[in-house]
């Protein structure tokens, strides 16, 4: 059986997400096993998930995925380039995947495996390195150097899922990876997101108490619905935002957070220490310069005590979060084949030492400064990464 990955967010899942599912099946023969490798409770914008990690790959599973393991929080808040980079890693260790599937406003993996490799050639690099000396953010450098080196073909950087596919065709080749790239068409939104299925107007919908369940399966209705009604979502930054601005003014510096240059990590600590909201940092540092993504992910990085060295090598282990029938047998021949341990009891945390021990640290220390957020004054226990095993899908 082939078994493709995916490498996704699902903050929620939705429709699109299940047609993705299903086009990746039909590109492979119609019989395929599905893996996500999914961000966990903080997400690569640099936000809190709007639901659990657990529920919402537990929501994938019941709408057409059959193994879901986690993204640990350092590499879901990285750029683009390092949560792609990490998630190509994680379905390597896993040693049973063939394929990997991305949606891309393009649909043509051909121009996008060109673009690839054209934006890291020698000429290319040089020019943006020439760009960004005269002071334009990093996007633009490299426009303008993809339009030098690629002429119209450069138009596929102008769209955020081609880039984000991009970027995972520059892991496949830079880590000689030997998964075969698949895209599905798609447009706008998020980097799982799909045409007419945006995942920032759900969440913002949800938020705001409305019905948006039409846009989601059903499988993923009831998980949306069944943490709504424990008192654990919808979560979002501005329900923990007191206990982040507190984390933010005691940090001791933000020079080790990751992308900490140019000055960036002085001016984000002054603006720490003088503004009254989160909103209120990120409006005071913005500049031309720096994308606000680029600012959320490094205050939440701040926030979760997270540094540049905690990325610098690939994942140390694969933590599983949700499974089905199909995804147990991928496991029992994972076992066989993974470069890393594999986690799905919360008691084999204990044979992990080193760098490994380090990062199940910072994980646990996340999922219980998201557990902040929680409605339900009850569902806000500490220790949460240690009691919570995959959600199993019969």
């Amino acid at each position: 059986m082939r078994v493709a990955g995916i490498i996704c967010e699902y903050n929620p899942f939705h429709l699109g997400h299940s047609r993705h599912i299903e086009m990746t099946r039909a590109a492979l023969g119609g019989h395929c096993a599905i893996v996500g490798v999914m961000s966990g409770n903080f997400v690569q914008r640099g936000d809190f998930a709007i639901f659990n990690k657990h529920a919402r790959a537990g929501a994938a599973v019941r709408c057409g995925a059959d193994l879901i393991v986690e993204l640990p929080s350092p590499y879901a808040l990285s750029s683009a380039e390092g949560f792609a980079r990490a998630g190509v890693h994680v379905l390597d260790m896993l040693g049973v995947c063939d394929a990997i599937s991305f949606g891309s406003e393009s649909g043509d993996v051909g121009a996008l495996r060109e673009a690839a490799e054209a934006i890291v050639s020698p000429e290319a690099e040089a020019l943006i390195r020439e760009w960004l000396g005269k002071g334009l953010p990093y996007a633009s450098a490299r426009q303008r150097a993809a339009d030098a080196v690629l002429g119209p073909k450069s138009e596929v950087f102008k769209s955020p899922n081609n880039l984000l596919g991009i970027e995972y065709l520059k892991a496949i080749n830079q880590s000689e990876s030997p998964l075969l790239p698949l895209t599905v068409r798609r447009a706008g939104g998020d980097h799982d997101g799909d045409s007419g299925y945006s995942a920032s107007s759900i969440r913002k919908a949800v938020l705001q108490g409305e019905e948006t369940w039409a846009l989601m399966p059903e499988g993923a209705v009831a998980a949306c619905k069944g943490e709504i009604a424990a008192g654990r979502g919808p979560v979002s930054l501005k329900q923990c935002e007191l206990a982040v601005l507190s984390r933010l003014r005691a940090a001791e510096g933000f020079s080790a957070l990751p992308d900490a240059t140019e000055g960036l990590d002085r001016r984000l600590a002054r603006c720490a220490a003088s503004e009254a909201t989160i909103e209120g940092i990120l409006e005071k540092a913005k500049t031309k310069r720096y994308a606000m993504s680029r600012l959320r992910r490094m205050l939440m990085c701040a926030c979760l005590g997270i540094t540049a060295g905690d990325t610098r090598e690939p994942p140390p282990y694969i933590r599983v979060l949700a499974m089905n029938g199909v995804g147990m047998a991928l496991l029992g021949a994972a076992r066989k084949k993974a470069e890393a341990p594999i986690i799905t009891k919360p008691a084999s945390v204990h044979r992990l030492s080193g760098r490994a021990a380090r990062l199940f640290g910072i994980e646990s220390a996340a999922t219980d400064f998201y557990a902040l957020a929680y409605q339900d004054e009850a569902q806000r226990r500490g220790s949460q990464e240690w009691r919570q095993g995959p959600v199993v899908c019969r």
